[in-house]
């Protein structure tokens, strides 16, 4: 149990001790500053203090809000201070004699230990200096409905359209409903999961009744997926575990219904085989979301980074319509799982994917686009930290390593990385479209892709561009495979296809949530044990041109699928469930 620490008696009538009882805390308090010093130190160093005036006048949620959030090392509002284990040392040195708890923060934010301070909006949090402003802060209080603010404030503040109208209007009460039931938000994650794959296995079936089923049940997923980050808002409950899930259950569940819609487009009364649109949709979606995190790395941390284009979009933002429409546009997740789930049961899945693909070509033209104009009228300047980001996110194997080594002996100039990296992605691609019958004319491809990726990356990526190198590589890994497995003919090359690509783009989410959460991607070990992303298309390539007729191919790609998935799971497991994992949590919008 965390241990909060009043400063002096309260007031006669406050209530102040029951509701940081309320919050879950031991509540002591100290006559001075020597009783005060004893309390820390009596505090085991592992557990959370809070020091709080007695004067204090505020609303629950404000203490809530300075006190409980687990995602920083020291949190205030004033009168009140909270600070973990990690901060709790420089806390024992900022008491001193007789000073106000917004004297101990000051001094614990002079010794660098961030202090995180929320956003109270209309909350209040005062210290009273008489009895008339305590009776106005106290009118202050009660004018406010603590608990509507915090149920608002559950909510993300930007999300889509269909989010926003269809969802959060009821799933906020649905969130506050499994708080008082103490559920917890990696719960609510876990059954939004298995909805999702119920909900899968419904459009496995084939049936008119399945596709129904699916619908709903997707829409149902949904909404247990909107909830349960408007819970851990709601209760704070952020967590390391709920971090990872929350970053990779969403691609899990959207690519397991492809899945459950190829299996039920073969199992249909048309026996249809849409499983190169189902893959085709799930690299298009993957591709999409590497230029969302590419870009938004590269300009993390730059510095005189505004553009014309940004200026515009500004203005735009200021029209109720367009933001919007913008919204829309780009297919977040809210509007594509709605288009998805209504396809499914009014059509068939051919239908569905065909209506996906185009739609997520145009938002991605869109969003691609923008930024390609904005990065070309930005002067920002970019730092190493953002370089190295780009660098991580490329997935450089030993190959490409090599041919970097010897292309950076090189005098400088010449290509720039992105024509250097979309040069290599063509020659691979052209290799693959000209020779339409498997042979060794794509392996010769993969190497040139190979020498081209190193020299790609053979120095820094700071170019105004250089955010595109990662999205390339990934056009040009998975599209390869997608070419290969169609072309092939070979009974179930193109499933296991779709298995191999899922195994590395999860590869490639886990090292985006790293580096967002900043304890950069995974060991280079990992990415040298699964190749590279230059060194899985040659691997690819080679097992099409060695086994071109029969079920050779299809193997091939199922014991590569399956190797990298278990080399991937296992290190991403160890990394999510250690004590030194981030909590990372998208409060800025609804991702595309």
């Amino acid at each position: 149990m965390s241990t909060a620490i009043l400063t002096g008696p309260p007031p006669a009538g406050s209530s102040l001790e029951d509701d940081l009882r309320e919050l879950g805390f031991d509540v002591r308090v100290a006559a001075d500053a020597a009783t005060l010093r004893d309390g820390l130190a009596a505090v085991p160093a592992t557990e959370r203090v809070a020091l709080v005036d007695p004067g204090f006048v505020g609303h629950v949620h404000a203490l809530r809000l300075a006190l409980t959030d687990p995602r920083f090392p020291a949190a205030a509002v004033e009168g009140a201070l909270s600070v973990q284990s990690e901060a709790r040392g420089a806390l024992t040195r900022a008491v001193t004699e007789g000073e106000a708890v917004g004297a101990v923060t000051a001094r614990l934010e002079a010794e660098g230990v961030p202090v995180h301070r929320p956003e109270l909006g209309v909350l209040v949090a005062a210290v009273p200096a008489d009895d008339d402003t305590r009776t106005k802060a106290l009118a202050e209080v009660a004018s406010v409905d603590d608990e509507a603010v915090r149920l608002r404030s559950a909510v993300k503040s930007r999300d889509g359209f269909f989010t926003t109208f269809c969802i959060s209007p009821y799933s906020r009460y649905i969130a506050r409903w499994c708080a008082r039931r103490g559920l917890t938000p990696n719960q609510v994650t876990t059954a939004s999961l298995l909805t999702a794959l119920i909900a899968a296995g419904c459009a496995a079936t084939g049936t008119r009744g399945g596709f129904v089923a699916a619908g709903v049940l997707l829409i149902a997923s949904f909404v247990l997926d909107c909830t349960d980050g408007q819970l851990a808002r709601y209760s704070l409950q952020y967590s390391t575990l709920g971090a990872w899930l929350d970053a990779t259950f969403d691609r899990a569940k959207e690519y397991a219904y492809y899945a459950g819609l190829a299996i039920g487009a073969a199992h249909g009364g048309g026996h249809d085989d849409v499983w190169a649109l189902a893959l085709g949709a799930m690299v298009l979606q993957t591709c999409r979301h590497v230029v969302d995190f590419s870009f938004t790395e590269a300009n993390h941390d730059a510095t005189a980074n505004t553009s014309p284009t940004a200026a515009l979009s500004d203005r735009l933002d200021s029209v109720g319509w367009t933001v919007w429409a913008r919204r829309m546009i780009v297919l977040p997740i809210g509007e594509r799982w709605a288009l998805i789930a209504v396809l499914t049961a009014l059509t068939t899945p051919r239908i569905v994917f065909t209506v996906l693909l185009i739609g997520c070509a145009v938002a991605a033209c869109y969003t691609t686009a923008g930024r390609v104009l904005r990065s070309l009228t930005r002067k920002a300047r970019r730092t190493d930290r953002a370089a190295q980001a780009l660098a991580d996110l490329a997935d450089s194997g030993p190959l490409a390593e090599l041919s970097a080594r010897v292309t950076a002996r090189r005098p400088g100039g010449g290509a720039t990385a992105p024509v250097l990296a979309f040069a290599g992605t063509g020659v691979l691609l052209l290799l693959l479209w000209w020779h339409a019958a498997p042979g060794w004319w794509p392996v010769l491809g993969a190497g040139l892709y190979a020498v081209f990726a190193g020299a790609a990356v053979a120095r820094p990526l700071k170019g105004p561009l250089d955010w595109l190198v990662p999205p390339a590589f990934r056009a040009a890994e998975y599209v390869t495979v997608l070419i290969l497995a169609a072309r092939s003919g070979a009974p179930g090359a193109l499933p296991a296809a779709f298995g191999l690509v899922a195994a590395v783009a999860y590869h490639h989410y886990d090292t985006v949530y790293r580096i967002r959460g900043g304890t950069g991607a995974p060991p280079h070990r990992l990415v040298r044990a699964v190749g590279g992303h230059e060194g899985r298309v040659l691997a690819v390539t080679t097992a099409a041109a060695l086994w071109q007729h029969g079920q050779g191919f299809a193997i091939a790609l199922t014991v590569l699928a399956v190797a990298i998935a278990l080399v991937v799971l296992g290190e991403s497991i160890r990394f999510w469930v250690s004590s030194g994992a981030p909590a990372v949590h998208d409060e800025t919008g609804e991702p595309a």
